[in-house]
């Protein structure tokens, strides 16, 4: 049982961008909708678990909050120009990649050889996945505009979800003490990327469901990491790029050539067996 709830995170995680696309709306809308739904699962988990909460614990969590809006606002508008599909490999192999040499540089990781050799091979896969998930198709002009559109934001995504973490753990602001201030930094990261773009209230209220599934998501990965470890909770949250990515091929139609689903697939499969070398090297 809990190794099945150890899986949750990836399948909750994996569907809510799936979600945000199929209810619709601009991305600003979408992630408008998106941390108010994680607002709402956060506050009424606070009043029930009822963790500590301090000047710190606050101001943490709510710039990790507002870092980790800035991360899903751009990871929508990604999938806006290029889809599902080719978003979320190349996204999670960015954080990935980053996580780990911020872990490495500042968190003393890989303090042994197997860790080191275990890293390093994690990163090459990464960098190869990431590749691979990215081919175009051919005669695919207008496709490769967007990907050269793409990446720049995906980047900015990037950074978004990175100092999401870090900064939670740099100051010890992690768990459920981190919930609640979190969502309210998501709240405040939403308004500060979409106020200017005068989001729709309906379609922002259609798209607080994928923010209650990203909370759903996050509640299910706190309460399995002491019961099967955080290296094997990690490894199995980062399955979300199977989720996803095959959610966007096969629920969102995203057309792809027989090369790209090549690609795709074993990119894929490359991205999910560094997760779990990354996870290998932190025992």
């Amino acid at each position: 049982m809990d190794l099945l709830i150890a899986l949750l995170p990836a399948l909750l995680w994996g569907s809510v961008v799936l979600i945000n696309v199929k209810v619709g709306g601009s991305p600003y809308e979408q992630i408008m909708g998106t941390v108010l739904g994680a607002f709402i699962i956060g506050t009424i988990t606070y009043f029930v678990v009822q963790p500590e909460l301090n000047l710190k614990i606050l101001a943490v969590g709510i710039v990790s909050g507002a870092f980790w809006a800035l991360g899903q606002g751009n990871q929508l508008k990604s999938v806006d120009l290029i889809g599902v599909s080719r978003t979320m490999p190349i996204s999670t192999g960015l954080q990935l990649v980053s996580t780990t040499l911020i872990a490495v540089m500042f968190f003393s990781e890989w303090t042994t050889t197997k860790a080191v050799i275990l890293g390093i091979s994690a990163l090459v896969l990464l960098v190869v996945g990431v590749i691979l998930t990215s081919l175009k198709g051919e005669d695919d002009a207008s496709g490769d505009k967007n990907y050269k559109k793409a990446i720049p934001i995906l980047l900015i995504s990037t950074i978004g979800y990175v100092t999401y973490v870090v900064i939670g753990r740099f100051f010890g602001v992690e768990g459920w003490d981190a919930l609640f201030p979190q969502a309210i930094g998501m709240v405040i990261g939403g308004l500060l990327l979409s106020f200017k773009h005068q989001p729709k209230k309906k379609n922002i209220v259609k798209n607080i469901i994928p923010g209650v599934v990203w909370a759903l998501g996050n509640m299910a990965l706190f309460y399995s990491q002491p019961k099967v470890g955080v290296a094997t909770s990690f490894s199995f949250s980062q399955m979300l790029v199977v989720v996803s990515t095959l959610g966007g091929i096969f629920l969102l139609k995203e057309k792809k050539t027989k090369k790209q689903y090549i690609g795709i697939a074993i990119g894929i499969v490359l991205i999910i067996s560094a997760a779990f070398l990354l996870g290998l090297a932190k025992q």
